[in-house]
């Protein structure tokens, strides 16, 4: 259940398409995240690129979050740091893009998958998407995704859904608290809806969304910063007994 991968294809159009993939629902191990993070760095410095698309592979869950197998390896508070930094680098790498980011949700997304939902500058999804925050059920809590939930609902709705971790909140709550922008049927009207509004996005001025992406992220400098510092709260508490008891019971279920 190891294996997985990311893969990025850039069109003649100038849409770059970065798909995650992994076995256990897309799930995200570090070797993943680090991956994901480099390419969406080099698209975004890719001069024959103009916007990028964010997906996972299939048709089921766009994203499970952490890998639980990874989780469970960790045995101190320094591994525990880098394995959630992992987190924070794709999400920094996701701001600092001059590319505008549009992402596909196929699916269910939990954990860090609701995080890349959340630091997509404009997203579809089918009405199979809903979201959850599962961290604090397992001890830990959503800390290095906060920032990007939190900029985007607001603090009452990353509130509900981090106080609520075993339920999924469905599309429409996600679309009235901005997370998500449009919402279809099925995964063939989705990628239509996503081609039709990037074509219109490749017909604009690039300085200018460039520009325009700056300005929807200005005050955000210093998350170069905070998402490390709760990188390390996440790592601390990681390794703690009751954490570790939480993910083995999750993972026998």
């Amino acid at each position: 259940m190891e294996r997985g991968f990311v893969d990025t294809i850039i069109q003649q159009d100038g849409i770059a398409v970065v798909t995650f993939s992994h076995p256990a629902h897309n799930a995200l191990p570090a070797r993943l995240l680090e991956q994901l993070s480099d390419q969406i760095g080099g698209a975004g410095e890719n001069p024959d690129v103009s916007v990028i698309v964010l997906q996972s592979a299939g048709d089921g869950t766009y994203c499970a979050g952490a890998y639980f197998d990874e989780l469970l390896s960790i045995r101190d508070e320094h591994a525990g740091t880098a394995f959630f930094s992992g987190f924070a680098n794709v999400i920094n790498a996701m701001r600092k893009s001059p590319k505008l980011i549009v992402g596909r949700v196929q699916g269910k997304a939990v954990g860090g998958g609701v995080g890349l939902i959340a630091t997509c500058d404009y997203c579809f999804a089918t009405e199979k998407a809903a979201v959850k925050l599962s961290e604090i059920s397992i001890s830990i809590g959503p800390f290095v995704i906060a920032p990007a939930v939190e900029r985007k609902a607001g603090v009452a709705a990353f509130t509900e859904l981090a106080l609520n971790p075993g339920k999924f909140f469905d599309t429409q709550w996600a679309v009235r608290h901005g997370l998500i922008q449009e919402v279809f049927p099925t995964t063939g009207t989705m990628d239509d809806g996503i081609r039709v509004f990037c074509k219109q996005l490749l017909g604009a001025n690039p300085e200018a969304l460039t520009a325009f992406k700056r300005t929807l992220w200005r005050g955000t400098d210093h998350w170069d910063r905070l998402l490390y510092e709760q990188a390390a709260v996440s790592g601390r508490l990681a390794i703690s007994n009751e954490t570790r008891q939480l993910l083995r019971a999750f993972k026998s279920k």
